[in-house]
């Protein structure tokens, strides 16, 4: 019904234009949309609460889009004027549908959609059915700061530094060999200990002054039953200090005070004989030397130590017992003796795999008229960390004793091997 009258007014209005070619514009849609956009002002400026809230309902807000957009034919305009407005209809809605009505009219051109396509395109956005819930993190409390007093004493720890190195190790092993009675090569059964310590104080404090300390402890006793004398004898026998004060010179060189002491724990004897060959004190032995020495750390600290050449030295012996002087190099019924020199000191750990490590100590102190060489090797065999072997090979030189052998002259031997517990720090 409504669609025919909208239909029916508009061919009126064209057939109208047809007859009365030259007639002026109507414009009498115009005035009523400009009264339309009035009335809609003064409904928004107006004072009265009920008639902003009136205005400003979803309803009013709704009609007076359809003012502003682009023109839609809404089929409610032609009805409200065919009907005419009810109860429910503000004076507002009824004059922007006489408005609307006017465009239909007159301009239809002018009309881009239809209600039923605004239908079908559906609204702009969809209504959200659950509540939006914000998650809500609360901040920790900031802690209070408390302030102390400044008449407080505080007491003020001052950590110096320290340039002091300690380290050593220790090895305690054992050596067994029985031969049966009958054995085709002969031969006899034995036992062998050996029992050795090594402390190391050094301090270096990174700039011109380095002091090492080094005390080496060794004791190892062997039996025998050829010897009907002594039920056990001394197989190693030994205590050695050396320290060493450098001030240094160059990068690895340095100027050296030295001096290394040595004796030994008891009494040395041979088998089946009752005359005492060694005692402690019998001898003391002992060098202060003065030159340089060189700083050794190659192929990435494996191998490391020393080298110390000493064009002055002091060596110094005491013989606690008179009748071993003559043994020594003293003159007979003395207990002293002094010789001036040069002395050389090659101290040297080389580290060969994480199981083998290598040690030696060469030793050279000559008077110009008589020499003393000693070379000290150890091979260790780490198979862990307590279980250890080790191997020792001691030759040595020295042409003031009086025990020159008329195989060997006055070179002299000593090694053995063992097997034992051991431990580093």
């Amino acid at each position: 019904m409504i669609m025919c009258v909208s239909v029916i007014l508009a061919q009126g209005v064209r057939k109208k234009h047809h007859v009365v070619r030259h007639a002026l514009p109507d414009t009498s849609f115009v005035v009523a949309y400009m009264d339309s956009l009035l009335t809609y002002k003064v409904r928004l400026d107006s004072s009265s609460d009920s008639k902003i809230s009136n205005l400003l309902s979803p309803v009013a807000n709704a009609d007076a889009f359809r003012m502003f957009s682009p023109v839609v034919y809404y089929g409610s305009a032609p009805s409200t004027i065919i009907r005419g407005a009810s109860e429910r209809d503000s004076y507002t809605v009824e004059m922007l549908d006489k408005a609307m009505v006017g465009v239909y009219l007159n301009r239809p051109y002018l009309v881009k959609y239809s209600e039923q396509e605004l239908k079908q395109a559906g609204a702009l956005h969809e209504e959200i059915k659950k509540p939006i819930r914000h998650r809500v993190e609360y901040a920790e409390p900031e802690k209070k700061i408390i302030h102390e007093s400044p008449d407080i004493p505080l007491d003020i720890v001052v950590n110096k530094p320290n340039f002091w190195t300690f380290g050593g190790d220790y090895y305690l092993q054992f050596l067994q060999n029985y031969v049966s009675g009958n054995w085709y090569k002969g031969g006899e059964s034995n036992y062998s200990m050996v029992a050795s310590a090594t402390l190391q104080a050094n301090y270096n404090n990174k700039q011109k002054v380095k002091f090492e300390n080094k005390l080496e402890l060794k004791l190892g006793f062997q039996t025998s039953r050829s010897d009907s004398l002594h039920n056990f004898k001394t197989s190693e026998d030994l205590i050695r200090y050396t320290g060493k004060l450098g001030l240094q010179a160059a990068k690895n060189w340095y100027y050296t005070l030295q001096l290394v002491a040595y004796t030994q724990f008891t009494k040395g004897y041979k088998s089946n004989d009752p005359m005492v060959y060694s005692d402690i004190l019998s001898p003391l032995n002992l060098n202060l030397s003065l030159g340089m020495s060189y700083t050794v750390s190659a192929f990435h600290d494996k191998l490391k130590g020393s080298l110390q050449m000493a064009p002055l030295a002091l060596n110094f012996r005491y013989v606690g017992h008179k009748e071993l002087a003559t043994r020594y190099g003293l003159d007979e019924g003395k207990r002293t003796k002094y010789d001036f020199g040069s002395e050389c000191t090659v101290d040297l750990q080389c580290q060969m795999s994480e199981l083998i490590k290598w040690k030696t100590r060469l030793y050279g102190f000559t008077s110009y008229k008589r020499a003393e060489i000693e070379w000290e090797n150890t091979i260790s065999f780490q198979f862990n960390k307590y279980i250890s072997s080790n191997i020792f090979i001691y030759p040595r030189f020295d042409d003031a004793a009086s025990n020159k052998d008329s195989s060997h002259g006055y070179f002299q031997l000593k090694e053995y091997a063992s097997i034992g517990f051991a431990y580093s720090f």
